[in-house]
Order: C-alpha cells, then sequence, then structure tokens
C-alpha cells in the first residue's frame, strides 16, 4: 500500500499527499487530486481546500514534533 503524507505547513494549509478519502461531516466523499491542501485557518472560500487566504488573513502556526 502507498504511503500518505500530511505535512502541516508553517502559517497555513495542511498538504495531503497520496491515496485517502475525503470526507464530509455526513459522510459523503469530496473528490480531490492525489496531492492537495487542506484549510487550517477558516478563511479559504473553496473550503475543505485551501486558497491561499491564510496569507492575507495574518495566519500563524508553527507545529514540530515533540
Amino acid at each position: 500500500m502507498a504511503e500518505v503524507i500530511i505535512k502541516v505547513n508553517d502559517h497555513g494549509s495542511y498538504r495531503i499527499e497520496g491515496p485517502v478519502k475525503l470526507l464530509d461531516g455526513a459522510g459523503n466523499e469530496i473528490e480531490h487530486k492525489e496531492k492537495f491542501s487542506l484549510c487550517r485557518c477558516g478563511q479559504s472560500q473553496n473550503k475543505p481546500f485551501c486558497d491561499g487566504s491564510h496569507k492575507q488573513a495574518g495566519f500563524t502556526s508553527e507545529v514540530r514534533a515533540k
């Protein structure tokens, strides 16, 4: 099975790479590419996908593994 990678980008989105199913709150599958970014700031006009709005919104977050 292929590896799935989820990267938490500094001050931005979650970057997803690999074969995954993306489901909405009702369990319906949302179509996506093999590589895509999910909004983390809540400002995207294309939710759940990132549209770069975090830059204008001034979203900040730096997650580091412990």
